[in-house]
């Protein structure tokens, strides 16, 4: 059973954010951020970024991003909105996202 839990604890986090935002953060203060599922909580997030990682992680913050009104000529429509975690580390470690990028 414990096999099937730390499966389902890993779809918790969906993607890393690819911004300048993220990637400033990641350098100059250790913290990186994953856009989350949407009922994920704190400690969901930490588990999930602490077992796929290996690293060990100090403060979780939890940001909701509202969907945008997009149009292209008549057509209108809204972008989704998801859940992103900016998640620090303990400063010796390290998640290797994008190096040489």
């Amino acid at each position: 059973m414990s096999g099937s839990l730390r499966e389902d604890i890993r779809k918790v986090v969906v993607r890393p954010v690819i911004s300048e935002k993220a990637f400033q953060l990641a350098q100059l203060h250790n913290q990186y951020t994953f856009e989350v599922l949407q009922d994920a909580h704190k400690i969901q997030i930490r588990q999930a970024v602490e077992d796929i990682f290996d690293v060990t992680v100090t403060d979780v913050r939890i940001v909701k991003v509202q969907s945008k009104p997009k149009r292209r000529g008549y057509t209108r429509g809204r972008r989704p909105g998801f859940k992103k975690a900016i998640v620090e580390l303990r400063p010796e470690d390290r998640i290797e996202l994008f190096e040489g990028v």
